[in-house]
């Protein structure tokens, strides 16, 4: 019986006041979105709607099916509460009023 190569991965997902990273081996060759899987982390944070999520891997995004290295984190990216261009605006056209 031929012996599967496994790398190590992490998996990171933070949000307000708790953060989780979890390390876990899986087969060589693994994406992404089956780390993601493999880990359990969506039974203990819900609220991720992995379809819809924005991946990367240390910061850089990628797509589901990116295929991982030995080492790689994967991290999960909470969708933006408001879109960062428009508070700028805000801000400045109220320290405009001023």
């Amino acid at each position: 019986m031929a012996n599967i190569e496994t790398i190590q991965v992490e998996v990171a997902y933070a949000r307000p006041g708790e953060q989780a990273i979890l390390v876990l081996a899986v087969p060589a060759g693994t994406k992404a979105e089956e780390a993601i899987m493999a880990s359990g982390i969506l039974a203990r944070f819900p609220e991720i709607d992995l379809p819809n999520a924005r991946l990367g891997l240390f910061s850089r995004p990628v797509a589901h099916d990116e295929p991982l290295r030995d080492g790689d984190r994967v991290e999960i990216y909470r969708p933006l509460q408001a879109d960062p261009k428009q508070v700028r605006r805000q801000r400045a056209a109220a320290t405009r009023r001023r």
